[in-house]
């Protein structure tokens, strides 16, 4: 009796030794879902879509976009964290989720304990976008017209605690333009009233900001990376007028802690391919950003070291979110 338990027990060790990384080696066998945390149409959602359509390609399963909107991308988040780490549930990585770990004073998770680092994707430039109706063509002269209307000024961003909305912040802190926020779920549903004028200013991702810009909707005066950005070059950097003044933004994947490591490598072994693929390069360019590929490794020591950057901008910005 004991020698035919002991036996079962040794074959089921086996068989559990033998599942785990046959379930790993075939990843993945059904459908990924990837979270993302702003509209369906931004700057956000273009890029996951440029990235899942590669990923779903390359490894014969759909990874299906699912945007979950609200709290500064807080919602998917959590969402992300608290589904099975297995490999099966992604998360659109931004500077929202480095952002919001010092803005919102009371987050269910902490971003850098509860999450595994895959890959980064890209880093991209804001782009300050101002409607038309704005008597304005430069940076001084939008700082200039702040400051002869304090108050009557309105920008919008994609919700608390997103990089469209610190960069804002960080540009009334260092120039003292007194300007009203107005918080959207995405920058995609704000453009509209940009362009009737209801709220002037965004402060958004490249992506969009730039299709808005180059279609006459909005009016383009600067980007917040410290120079010109290389897909813009006509554009002036904010800091050509504003002496210190950055922003650049990185976009990435991260995973529930605890995902298998064979995972981790397989996916980021797979963006990195992506990256090195002329064809979605090109794509990433028309979108404004710069292909960045990093091991999981690197990958979360610059999601830690932008924690801490905005960490320092939420205190000199003096803004906080309950």
């Amino acid at each position: 009796m004991f020698r035919f338990a002991r036996a079962a027990l040794l074959g089921l060790i086996c068989c559990i030794a033998s599942v785990a990384p046959s379930s790993a080696s075939d990843y993945p066998n059904r459908p990924v879902r990837w979270i993302i945390g702003f509209a369906a149409g931004g700057p956000v959602d273009i890029v996951a879509r440029i990235m899942s359509q590669w990923l779903s390609d390359h490894f014969g399963q759909q990874f299906v976009v699912e945007n979950r909107t609200g709290s500064g991308g807080n919602i998917a988040a959590a969402a992300a964290i608290n589904s099975p780490a297995d490999g099966y549930t992604l998360l659109f990585v931004a500077p929202n989720n480095a952002i919001s770990t010092s803005l919102y004073k009371k987050l269910p998770y902490d971003f850098l304990r509860d999450t595994t680092p895959v890959a980064s994707i890209m880093q991209l430039t804001n782009m300050l976008v101002v409607s038309n109706a704005m008597p304005v063509k430069t940076v001084q002269e939008f700082i200039d017209y702040c400051k002869a209307n304090p108050g009557k000024i309105a920008y919008a961003s994609s919700g608390y605690g997103t990089s469209v909305h610190m960069s804002a912040e960080l540009f009334k802190a260092m120039t003292k333009c007194d300007m009203q926020h107005v918080p959207y779920r995405g920058s995609a549903i704000a453009f509209p009233d940009i362009i009737s004028n209801k709220v002037q200013l965004i402060f958004d991702n490249l992506p969009s900001a730039l299709e808005q810009s180059r279609g006459g909707s909005v009016r383009a005066l600067g980007v917040t990376s410290p120079q010109r950005w290389p897909g813009v070059p006509d554009v002036p950097a904010i800091a050509e007028t504003v002496p210190g003044f950055e922003a650049v933004g990185f976009y990435g994947i991260s995973a529930p802690k605890g995902t298998p490591p064979e995972i981790v490598d397989a996916l980021n072994k797979a963006v990195g391919e992506a990256l090195k693929d002329p064809k979605l390069a090109a794509r990433l360019a028309e979108a404004g950003g710069i292909p960045k590929p990093m091991t999981p490794a690197e990958f979360g020591k610059l999601v830690a070291d932008e924690t801490e950057k905005w960490r320092k901008v939420v205190e000199f910005a003096g803004v906080s979110v309950d």
